[in-house]
């Protein structure tokens, strides 16, 4: 019997490969996407018994396109055109065109006119290859309704035209929000979400292979690489949270960080600095510190600076505010965090934080508890509610 987890991952990098040659074949996004579907499904079924072809690519290509010659098929009979059904030849067995459409088919799911969860679901769907059942549990959503955010965003994307995107912000952006919902996840009983932390890793790779000089593309696969080091010391066997101060350093993977340093290093010395590249900087540097004192704050306080200039937000101006407090104390941080307009949990958790470094722990205990009762991370909750009670 075949190694089903090679096969698994054999079929979640062919799927957009495949989709990109029955679109342009085609046309009709949604009815590809549904063709390519089942023949991801078919391949999951037969080739664990079977064994994979020797054409894996061709024999899913193949069996997509019958799929897909089926549906036109009996659409054309339900509005009797038989005329159109004659004239229709299936293509040639095991077509291998040497185009890969992988990068405008995620265009195509990270269209603007789609909203951001649509861009998600569809992105993982058609892209990632994950099934409808898997993007509801990573997203703790009900199936019924990622079906239907999917079904609504092939509907939309109909008839878009199908060509490779210049620009890829919006697709960048995706893939961030994928893989930050992973690493940290934002409701549930687990911190992190490996399924979608490796989904993104991979899917950017990808992309950076094809556009190895596109130098946000290498930010964003150095920021994952770099932040999803540090994963084996980010909780404890219990899955409880161990923030980054306490974390066993020993643990982070070092193979991880070298790879993602080096990615950073080479793209902020050849290309035009984005906010991506500054968010792999600055995890470059926590990388390189071998423990919690040695951290260069005054360098990651630089790069939020710069960050605060090229993408400036609330949440960036919020962790700039801790850089602040470890360069110039927490007065003049908690002084700043009086002025941010962010109604969010982690808010209250510097707050509590700042005060803490001040040496005021029992406004810090209040603190803590308003941010444990505003998140749905029951790791983050736990957690923040430990520091609530921990003697001081």
């Amino acid at each position: 019997m075949t190694d089903a987890p090679r096969i698994e991952g054999l079929l979640r990098e062919l799927a957009p490969q495949v989709l990109g040659v029955l679109v342009r074949r085609h046309g009709q996004f949604d009815v590809c996407e549904d063709a390519v579907q089942e023949a991801l499904l078919g391949a999951a079924q037969q080739w664990p018994e079977e064994g994979v072809p020797d054409n894996p690519k061709g024999w899913l290509i193949t069996a997509a396109s019958r799929r897909w010659i089926e549906q036109y098929r009996s659409d054309v009979a339900r509005r009797q055109r038989e005329d159109k059904v004659v004239a229709l030849t299936p293509p040639p067995a095991d077509p291998v065109p040497a185009q890969d459409d992988t990068l405008t088919i995620l265009a195509l799911c990270c269209h603007e006119s789609l909203t951001t969860a649509s861009q998600i679901a569809l992105t993982l769907r058609a892209v990632g290859g994950l099934t409808t059942a898997e993007i509801s549990r990573a997203f703790l959503v009900p199936e019924a309704t990622v079906a239907q955010r999917i079904s609504r965003a092939k509907q939309k994307i109909k008839g878009t035209k199908f060509r490779a995107p210049k620009d890829l912000t919006a697709v960048l952006h995706v893939l961030y929000l994928i893989f930050t919902e992973g690493s940290t996840a934002s409701s549930g009983d687990d911190l992190v979400r490996v399924d979608l932390t490796a989904e993104a890793i991979r899917l950017t790779r990808q992309l950076h292979k094809r556009r190895p000089d596109d130098g946000e593309l290498a930010g964003l696969l150095a920021l994952m690489l770099l932040t999803d080091a540090r994963r084996p010391a980010r909780t404890d066997p219990h899955g409880a949270l161990i923030p980054l101060a306490e974390q066993d350093r020993e643990k982070w993977d070092t193979t991880a960080i070298a790879e993602g340093t080096e990615l950073i290093k080479n793209a902020l010395q050849t290309a035009q600095i984005g906010p991506y590249q500054l968010q792999a900087a600055i995890a470059a540097v926590h990388a390189d510190a071998k423990t919690a004192d040695d951290t260069d704050w005054h360098e990651i306080l630089g790069l939020y600076e710069l960050l605060t200039v090229t993408a400036p937000g609330p949440m960036v101006s919020l962790n700039r505010i801790v850089a602040v407090a470890m360069v110039h104390g927490p007065q003049q941080a908690l002084d700043e965090l009086s002025t941010l307009d962010l109604d969010h949990h982690r808010v209250h958790a510097v707050k509590a934080h700042l005060l803490d470094l001040r040496g005021d722990h029992d406004a810090a205990r209040e603190e803590y508890e308003k941010a444990a009762k505003r998140t749905l991370s029951v790791p983050e909750q736990r957690y923040l509610r430990s520091r609530s009670r921990r003697p001081r």
